[in-house]
């Protein structure tokens, strides 16, 4: 499938999964990142 075949061309060898990018979202709605102002969080395998 199209993950598979995009998979290669992340470092970590793999796409993420919904829960991963969810815990982003979670983390940025709390109050753990009350702090964090105009901040792009990059979600993307360590690229």
């Amino acid at each position: 499938d199209r993950a598979h075949r995009l998979s290669h061309m992340v470092p970590m060898k793999r796409v993420g999964t919904a829960d991963e990018i969810a815990n982003a979202i979670v983390w940025l709605m709390s109050d753990d990142a009350s702090y964090v102002t105009s901040a792009i969080l990059d979600v993307s395998g360590g690229r």
